[in-house]
């Protein structure tokens, strides 16, 4: 697909996308997956001030596709499910860290809204490695 500049300029898409995409990607954060327990720190302007807020939860999806990636995270706050979809290159996002790793078999957990109380847990790695590190001790 090309894109009619002026009379007689045609410029492809694909080159229109890659200068976007170089122009506004930002520095790479922290790895993570579905299932990992991630502190997301969001900027938020209230009024002339800028203040971080931190919004904790599990990764339940992962959505890849260049500047329109996204992730979302699930909390229960209150007993009550949040989530929020946070873009991958948002200049409102400050840094994300990785509390936990889980070990999922599945990229999307939606499962996981339908769950209440420890049946809603996900095992992590650091527990899945200790118990197999007791059953061969045995």
């Amino acid at each position: 697909m090309t894109v009619c500049l002026g009379d007689a300029i045609k410029v492809p898409m694909d080159l229109i996308r890659k200068l976007v995409e170089k122009r506004f990607k930002k520095a790479p954060m922290a790895e993570f997956r579905p299932g990992d327990t991630v502190k997301v720190h969001v900027k938020i302007a209230e009024g002339e001030k800028v203040r971080v807020q931190v919004f904790e939860g599990m990764v339940i999806m992962l959505k890849k596709g260049g500047l329109d990636s996204s992730f979302t995270v699930r909390k229960m706050s209150n007993g009550v499910g949040v989530e929020r979809t946070f873009p991958f290159y948002s200049s409102a996002i400050d840094r994300v860290e990785v509390l936990s790793r889980g070990n999922t078999r599945r990229s999307r957990l939606f499962y996981l809204r339908n769950l209440e109380g420890k049946a809603a847990r996900v095992d992590s790695e650091l527990e899945s490695s200790a118990a197999g590190q007791q059953v061969a001790g045995n």
